[in-house]
């Protein structure tokens, strides 16, 4: 492994259980499997490597939560190689879902297959300090191909690069899910120019968003608390297409390390109305994933 490939400190081993009770079927929506590496290897180009959280992690954290389903996200760490996602969605008797990450080489038979195994959406990162821009031309090309499939594709971005890309966002014709609140910093505060921008996208009836990643989003630290008014202000906006998840286990996190359980309350907290956090949890999640 290069020197220059750096090491993910591990999630919280003890999570709390939080005070805020799930809902029967309540998903989390944006989670991750990590190897183990000696069954399913990290990409050989990978930018970080993270500790092994096998599915085995994942079904304890969300036994602890009370979560029921869950939405498994291929992260660059495993490139295009979703065994362990499709590994773990196998062995959940439906509870689970994915969402992959595939390049312009890609095939339809791949892609059938990849349905077939309970795939759901392609991801694209456009994070800038994460590699920037995908290939644009790979980025339309398979958005035109999994349209047939019925699936969405999700984008890692900044809020601040809406404007940037915002003729292409326009063109998309597949549902698109904004991760992780648009990354917006909240010590600028919800007036700024670039959550203003991620609101007006919201207006788009394909646009869905997913209210996690406080710790992302965070200037005071955990418990992440000033990241609330964004994620209210999103669920406000689109309460019929806002999606919401651990992150777990967290991948690249430079500061404080967030408890699962508080993450559990802090939804709470941005979204105290019980059928608002029905809809975000179980309906909304259940339209996007599990429509078959």
């Amino acid at each position: 492994m290069s020197a220059a490939i750096k090491t993910c400190q591990p999630p919280d081993p003890n999570p709390r259980t939080p005070a805020t009770k799930l809902p029967p079927g309540a998903c989390d929506a944006h989670c991750h499997v990590f190897g183990p590496a000696n069954v399913f290897p990290y990409a050989p180009d990978r930018s970080y490597t993270p500790p092994d959280a096998p599915v085995a992690d994942l079904r304890r954290l969300h036994g602890i939560l009370g979560v029921e389903r869950a939405v498994i996200v291929q992260a660059s760490c495993h490139g295009t190689d979703n065994a362990a996602a499709l590994d773990a969605i196998a062995s959940s008797n439906g509870a689970y879902r994915g969402v992959a990450i595939v390049d312009g080489n890609v095939t339809d038979r791949e892609l059938d297959a990849l349905n077939a195994g309970g795939i759901r959406g392609v991801r694209f990162n456009f994070v800038k300090h994460l590699g920037g821009t995908p290939d644009l031309d790979v980025f339309d090309s398979v958005l035109g191909r999994i349209e047939r499939l019925g699936w969405h594709v999700v984008l890692h971005l900044d809020a601040g690069d809406i404007l940037e890309h915002a003729a292409r966002i326009e063109r998309i014709r597949v549902p698109f899910v904004i991760d992780h609140m648009g990354r917006v910093q909240a010590k600028n505060g919800v007036e700024q120019e670039p959550f203003r921008r991620l609101l007006d996208l919201m207006r788009n009836p394909l646009a869905w968003v997913k209210i996690c990643g406080p710790e992302r989003v965070s200037s005071a630290g955990a418990p992440f608390r000033d990241a609330a008014p964004f994620a209210a202000a999103l669920a406000e906006a689109a309460p019929d297409r806002t999606l919401w998840g651990t992150d777990f286990p967290h991948p690249n996190i430079a500061g404080d390390m967030p408890n699962d359980g508080d993450l559990v309350d802090l939804l709470a907290a941005a979204v105290p109305d019980e059928a608002a956090r029905h809809r975000i949890l179980v309906d909304n999640p259940t339209r996007l994933y599990w429509a078959d």
